[in-house]
């Protein structure tokens, strides 16, 4: 018997949860969910979701009011980008997001809820984001926020959380407590506690106990919505309330729960991994996207709504990006698996040395520039940061570093679009995610497509800005095998030529109820 198989022994099965219904109970109730991502890399779980990289009222505005096959979206992604600030920073920027979405919901006629989008592997602003959230409700609305629902399971990553311990499934099919991997060793976000009432209790430095957190264990998740509800009856005063789940029917159970728990009366706020609000919003798995599917539909400059259907005339038949800034050794596995896969990629490092040193910095941006424009134009190019991690014991001199890295690699990407066409482009790491998209690339609005790999790795569509219809891949640092990065260039860098020589197109259908 392997642990996870023994951990789960005493838990009743799983219960088949159809989607569509809590679809319906959503819809009935018309709010929408914005959902603060700390990086972008949040909405690889979703589909036909808007995206903002800007959080002005109007920006909520075009979201709230925005259709993606004809109908509105039950939630909105907002890409606040806040795991590469300081605390002050994330701080006041989750204040003004919830402060001008409100400002936006009420000129809009629409009713908003609250969602922190964290990482599965417990690294980010906590209890600081969520804090803050229910800070600003009160002071813009005077309502209080009841409890804080904690969900960091991703099983489609292979995060799960078994009698509120949260765990990391590895290559042999074991399971790992998350206080023992390398993401609990984050220069920035460390941590050394796996079961969740004792990670809220050492990340809130005690003012939060752990024996204050309210567990919904497996088997109230398992044994229906009305347990579920009824374990929130007294929930007060922002109290943590921690989730378990291990599959996708937990996590929709966990949503039926947490629906009856708010129509009883209950304000609750989520801080949660990525797949929560796929359940949350009743929509069902979708399926990886294909070449077809990806180049067909993209939007064509001049074009209407996001998912036209008209193909990508103006699309290079070669000339993909590929930009690596995560170090974990997920990614550097992978990154070696693309070089081996795809000998014909150019590969362009930046040495991040060079770029702490004001003196080198400008020219090793120009020189980088210059060798990706010109791999562009031979195929695909493999820009990637230095593999070694230069770090420091000061979490802020960190977080500065990265910064400094990150808009060296934006500058290049920025630069490489005015110059040259470009197929697609795939950003590797949460903050090289988010700020490829948002200041390299210029995209302001967006819409999510769907997955390149199962339940993992999510494609955006850009509707406005220079990227405007260009296939744009945000892929975390932390998931998949050491083989997806190649798979997911491979199923990108088809020709369309040959593409279109295949008959007859057949596009999977839409998932979404």
């Amino acid at each position: 018997m392997t642990r996870e198989a023994a951990l789960l022994a005493p838990f009743p099965a799983p219960v088949r949860v159809d989607p569509r219904e809590i679809a319906a109970a959503v819809a009935a109730v018309g709010r929408i969910l914005v959902v603060l991502d700390d990086d972008p890399t949040g909405t690889q779980s979703v589909a036909d979701l808007p995206v903002l990289t800007a959080w002005e009222p109007g920006d909520f505005e075009w979201a709230f009011s925005h259709r993606i096959h004809g109908a509105a979206a039950p939630a909105v992604y907002v890409l606040t980008n806040t795991r590469s600030l300081d605390p002050a920073e994330a701080e006041q920027r989750n204040r003004d997001i919830v402060t001008n979405a409100l400002a936006a919901a009420d000129a809009s006629g629409v009713s908003v809820g609250f969602v922190s989008r964290g990482d599965s592997t417990l690294r980010g602003h906590f209890p600081l984001e969520p804090d803050t959230i229910a800070a600003t409700l009160r002071e813009v609305q005077g309502s209080d926020t009841d409890g804080v629902v904690i969900v960091p399971a991703f099983p489609d990553a292979g995060r799960v959380t078994i009698g509120g311990i949260h765990y990391l499934r590895d290559g042999d099919g074991g399971l790992t407590a998350v206080a023992e991997t390398e993401f609990a060793r984050d220069a920035t976000f460390g941590f050394t506690r796996s079961d969740l009432a004792g990670y809220v209790e050492e990340k809130s430095g005690g003012r939060l106990p752990a024996g204050g957190v309210i567990l919904l264990d497996l088997a109230t998740i398992r044994g229906g919505t009305d347990g579920i509800a009824a374990m929130l009856d007294a929930a007060r005063d922002a109290v943590p309330i921690v989730a378990d789940a291990v599959t996708e029917d937990d996590l929709r159970a966990l949503a039926l729960g947490l629906h009856e728990a708010e129509r009883r009366g209950r304000r609750l706020l989520y801080r949660v991994g990525p797949p929560f609000v796929r359940a949350r919003i009743g929509q069902m798995e979708h399926a990886p996207l294909t070449a077809t599917e990806i180049f067909d539909n993209a939007v064509e400059p001049g074009s209407g709504e996001a998912g036209a259907t008209d193909p990508r005339s103006d699309a290079p038949g070669t000339g993909g990006l590929i930009v690596v800034g995560s170090h974990v050794g997920l990614t550097t596995r992978q990154l070696e698996a693309l070089a081996r896969r795809h000998p014909s990629a150019v590969q362009v490092e930046l040495a991040v040395e060079t770029l702490l040193d004001p003196v080198q910095r400008d020219a090793a941006v120009a020189a980088t520039t210059a060798a990706v424009t010109a791999g562009l134009g031979r195929g695909e190019v493999i820009l990637s940061t230095s593999r070694q991690l230069i770090r420091s014991d000061d979490p802020e001199r960190s977080l500065e570093i990265a910064r400094l890295v990150s808009q060296a690699v934006v500058d290049v990407v920025r630069a490489t679009l005015a110059a040259a066409p470009v197929r697609f482009v795939i950003a590797k790491g949460g903050i090289t995610s988010s700020d490829v998209a948002a200041h390299g690339l210029g995209i302001r609005h967006a819409v999510v497509r769907g997955p390149m790999l199962p339940g993992i790795v999510s494609l955006w569509e850009p509707v406005d800005g220079p990227a405007r219809g260009i296939p744009f891949v945000v892929f975390a640092g932390n998931v998949g095998d050491d083989e997806s990065l190649a798979d997911v260039v491979q199923t990108l860098s088809a020709h369309p030529k040959a593409l279109h020589a295949k008959a007859p197109r057949a596009v999977p259908e839409r998932t979404q109820p």
